[in-house]
């Protein structure tokens, strides 16, 4: 079932179980981390010959958070709006707060979509948990951008 037609370079579509692999596998490519992958949440994005070319979801926690998660778009791919596309989707059918983790230069792009970076004090308890490692990992292993968690809603 295809959702929508963006141009005539690439649709949107929900996973399908023959996607899984797909989806693990774009996930590795962009290098974002690899858990909580359950291909019933997730929208792909499909170039004219049907291959996948971007992914994402919105994952449920356990504390009844929602992050939106995974937006990976592949490098022959960038800059022709897919994951403009994707979270525009996402952001449709889960209007309510969302959370997000990424790295700190792509702030600018998720404060597009009214995402807001929030302060370790103001994050729920499982983000200010992933923080901290964060930091402690930093601290062994250098990293050029920091962590942002970000809200919206």
């Amino acid at each position: 079932m295809e959702l929508s037609s963006h141009s005539l370079e690439y649709t949107l579509r929900p996973a399908a179980a023959t996607d899984a692999v797909t989806i693990r596998h774009i996930i590795s490519v962009v290098h974002i981390n690899p858990t909580g992958l359950n291909w019933r949440r997730f929208i792909l994005a499909t170039g004219q010959q049907d291959e996948v070319i971007g992914c994402g979801q919105v994952k449920p926690h356990s504390d009844g958070l929602q992050e939106l998660a995974s937006i990976s778009v592949l490098p022959p791919w960038r800059g022709k709006g897919v994951a403009r596309a994707i979270i525009e989707h996402l952001l449709e059918q889960h209007p309510g707060k969302l959370y997000l983790t990424c790295r700190s230069p792509l702030g600018p792009l998720y404060e597009k979509f009214g995402f807001v970076a929030i302060q370790l004090d103001d994050m729920p308890p499982y983000y200010q948990r992933l923080s901290h490692l964060v930091t402690l990992i930093n601290k062994v292993f250098p990293q050029p951008d920091s962590l942002l968690v970000m809200r919206r809603g």
